[in-house]
C-alpha cells in the first residue's frame, strides 16, 4: 500500500488515516493565558494531522451539517470519563476508522439538551465544574498528549 498525505504507518507496520480535530466553543474566548495555552496545543498537536478550534453560535446548527461524518464529542459533566489512555485508545481508534474528530465544549449554560442525544458521546473531563476556557486548555492538551502518544514522542512519560 503506497503512502499518502492523509495517511502513516505506525511503528508496527499498520497504516493508519491522519484525522482532523475541531474543537468547537460556545462563547467568548476571553481569558489570554488560556487561550495562548490551549492554542499553543493546538498548535503543537498539528504537527500530527490538521487542528482547528474555535467559536461556534448556540443557536445555529449548521456545523452538524459540515462534521456529519466526523465522531462528534460532546463534552458534558454527566457524560464518561476517560483517563489520558482511554481518550488516546478513541483518537486511535478514529485513526483506524479513518473519522475525523469533532469535539465541542458548550458555554456558561452547557449544550443545547436537543444536542446531546446526536452525539457519538458525551464526555467528561472531570467531576468538576470549569471554565469553558479552562476545558478548552485541558482537552486541547490531550488531544496533544494523544498524537505523542501514538507517534512514541517523549512528551506523554
Amino acid at each position: 500500500m503506497g503512502s499518502s498525505p492523509h495517511s502513516y504507518a505506525d511503528d508496527c507496520g499498520i497504516r493508519r488515516t491522519v484525522v482532523k480535530v475541531t474543537v468547537l466553543y460556545i462563547g467568548k474566548a476571553r481569558d489570554a493565558n488560556l487561550n495562548a495555552f490551549a492554542a499553543e496545543f493546538m498548535k503543537r498537536a498539528s504537527r500530527y494531522g490538521k487542528c482547528e478550534m474555535r467559536e461556534i453560535v448556540e443557536g445555529r446548527e449548521d456545523w452538524w451539517d459540515k462534521a456529519s461524518a466526523a465522531y462528534k464529542v460532546l463534552l458534558d459533566p454527566g457524560g464518561k470519563r476517560y483517563d489520558s489512555a482511554q481518550f488516546t485508545a478513541l483518537v486511535e481508534r478514529m485513526e483506524m476508522e479513518g473519522r475525523d474528530l469533532v469535539f465541542v465544549i458548550g458555554g456558561a449554560d452547557g449544550l443545547p439538551g436537543s444536542w446531546k442525544p446526536r452525539a457519538d458521546l458525551l464526555l467528561s473531563l472531570s467531576p468538576m465544574t470549569f471554565p469553558h476556557e479552562l476545558a478548552r486548555a485541558m482537552l486541547a492538551e490531550q488531544v496533544y498528549r494523544a498524537f505523542t502518544t501514538l507517534r512514541g514522542h517523549p512528551y506523554p512519560r
